[in-house]
């Protein structure tokens, strides 16, 4: 799924944020009662990029997610993060 053309298919007055260098974990859009539709990613995936892309540990790779990515608030559009409930207990392969 190519996120860029999901993205061009709403209404040109929304304005998504996108978590730069994680295209390949995008899932979708998700959405809430009166808040603006926001891009998913699937937190899994996340961790998995920052191992393979920057040569990190599970452990690193999950610190640096939780503390610059899920930390990084910048609004109301800021993207959320999904644990798939089918990977609840999965770890990411070191």
């Amino acid at each position: 799924m190519d996120i860029e053309e999901v993205l061009t298919s709403y209404d040109d007055d929304m304005q998504f944020v996108t978590a730069d260098g994680f295209d390949d974990a995008f899932i979708g859009i998700a959405e809430r009662f009166g808040q603006p539709p926001v891009v998913a990613y699937d937190k899994r995936k996340c961790i998995q990029i920052l191992m393979e892309r920057d040569g990190m540990d599970y452990e690193e790779a999950e610190e640096f997610f939780s503390f610059n990515v899920i930390g990084a608030w910048v609004g109301d559009s800021t993207p959320i993060f999904v644990t798939l409930y089918e990977d609840h207990d999965a770890k990411v392969e070191d």
